[in-house]
């Protein structure tokens, strides 16, 4: 498996740790106690408490290695650190105006930060790509499943110098 760079903000590198401490320091002990008592219990093809402890073990544990595959191939990149905070580059808040002056505001962080409803788009989307380097004025065309959209940018804005809030 190729190990990648993952571009990630320091509140999301600590999002993504705060979540493996979270299963690695309560749910799977949890469920190791629950499937401990379940296997006491006697015949386990039929112990409901014991095959979903198995199943949701196997889970939190694929979930665990994904998250340390993440976190030991993330590079923390602080966005209030940008140097160039006239084109758009990680951690930039972009507005943007389609054809029909329908404005749209996103922040472009790392993919395990992502999160459509808050604006917030990962860096490897195909629309984060389409704005990698954009300064204000440029136009690009966004292709997705649904069809290329134009995009302008109307505004470019970094957290203030020496603010590692993304």
């Amino acid at each position: 498996m190729k190990t990648a760079s993952n571009p990630i903000s320091p509140a999301g590198l600590a999002a993504l740790k705060a979540r493996y401490d979270h299963l690695l320091g309560k749910e799977r002990p949890e469920i190791v106690e629950i499937v401990s008592w379940a296997a006491g219990n006697g015949d386990r093809s039929e112990n409901g408490d014991y095959i979903y402890g198995r199943k949701r073990m196997r889970e939190i544990d694929r979930e665990l290695s994904h998250i340390a595959r993440r976190m030991k191939a993330a590079r923390v990149i602080d966005p209030s650190d940008q140097p160039d905070r006239v084109k758009v580059w990680f951690g930039a808040t972009v507005t943007l105006a389609d054809e029909d002056d329908v404005q749209r505001t996103v922040t472009l962080l790392g993919d395990d930060e992502q999160d459509a409803s808050a604006g917030q788009i990962g860096w490897g989307s195909p629309m984060a790509r389409a704005l990698h380097g954009a300064v204000l004025g440029d136009l690009r065309i966004v292709r997705l499943p649904g069809g290329e959209k134009e995009w302008e940018i109307i505004a470019i804005h970094y957290p203030p110098a020496g603010n590692s809030a993304a």
